[in-house]
């Protein structure tokens, strides 16, 4: 392939990414999505993840 159509290609690629981007922030409902500030953490008993039933941290100390 020459270099032209490979940056051709990429402009497409970036194009699209940026496109669909937008696409997804203009079409958002606020309405119908969870706020990430009211979503469950992670050291939640309901959704343990990797640490399982591991605080956070211990008596308010900074990792």
């Amino acid at each position: 392939m020459s270099t032209s159509r490979i940056l051709l290609l990429i402009g497409g690629f970036i194009l699209l990414t940026f496109g669909s981007f937008i696409y997804f922030v203009a079409t958002w409902d606020r309405e119908k999505e969870q706020p990430v500030s009211q979503a469950p953490v992670f050291s939640s008993p309901q959704y343990s993840g990797v640490w399982g039933n591991a605080p956070a941290t211990t008596q308010g100390d900074v990792l």
